[in-house]
């Protein structure tokens, strides 16, 4: 299937590792423009060196703190400029949280705030940046990297954060869809990236079994029984920012091979 995306830009926040680095391959072998977006210049200048060797693609490097609004603005006018124009915005810049999942009395207005501010507002200044560029074009795509804990319980911030981005997703596809922008919201799981092996070891390590054994065991969180990887993840975001994702606008993709037994309708 061709995605028709050959030519087309991209913003990718929090686009050095993981998922937004995966994402940027996906859009580097389809044929687009990318400025890759994170707050570390090295692990940028070697993921967008890495990237542009794979895929043969055009990478642009841009520092930036999606939780402050002045950079924010700042990296938008320079992706334009050096890019010509914006046509996809992923926001997948946010604070890791891993396993960690304090109890109430535990839960500090850092761990909020900091996660409400990057997270959150993070993608709404970035919508807010990129809005116009789009419209005055007449056509958009702004996929938002959510996560799992919106549907779930566990940590009470991650939960509030990722609804709070399924939400925020929503009121921008009905604002902006009726002037050729449509924005949807992808939900990954736990996703194999860079910091799994470290995960895993430690898990082994604590719990007096094999790094295979830890590896089986979170694989079997999901249904498909198999930990979902960073790229698995990007064909779907990939699909979503193509002209061919249409009739799919304001709604949640989960990417987590089948988390939970809720039903969602």
């Amino acid at each position: 299937m061709d995605l028709e995306l050959r030519g087309k830009t991209a913003i990718v926040t929090g686009g050095s590792r993981g998922i937004g680095k995966a994402i940027g391959r996906e859009f580097g072998l389809e044929g687009v423009s990318v400025a890759l977006v994170s707050r570390g210049q090295e692990a940028l200048e070697e993921t967008a060196r890495e990237l542009a060797e794979e895929t043969g693609g055009n990478f642009i490097t841009i520092v930036a703190d999606t939780g402050d609004p002045e950079s924010v603005q700042a990296m938008v006018k320079e992706a334009a400029e050096r890019l010509g124009r914006i046509d996809i915005l992923v926001n997948s810049a946010a604070r890791v949280s891993g396993t960690y999942s304090p109890k109430l009395a535990d839960i500090t207005e850092d761990d909020f705030w900091g996660d409400m501010n990057v997270k959150v507002m993070g993608y709404l200044r970035c919508a807010q940046a990129v809005a116009p560029y789009m419209i005055e074009q007449g056509w958009g795509r702004i996929i938002n990297l959510s996560g799992m804990a919106a549907r779930q319980s566990g940590y009470s911030v991650g939960s509030m954060r990722n609804v709070s981005v399924a939400a925020l997703t929503k009121n921008l596809a009905d604002e902006l869809g009726p002037k050729g922008i449509n924005a949807t919201v992808v939900h990954p799981g736990l996703t194999y990236t860079e910091r799994i092996p470290g995960m895993l070891e430690d898990q082994a390590k604590a719990q007096g079994i094999t790094v295979e054994e830890a590896e089986r065991r979170m694989a079997e969180r999901n249904s498909i029984q198999k930990m979902v990887d960073a790229r698995e993840v990007a064909y779907v975001v990939a699909f979503l920012a193509s002209p061919k994702s249409i009739s799919i606008n304001g709604d949640t993709i989960a990417a987590g091979g089948g988390v939970g037994r809720a039903i969602h309708y």
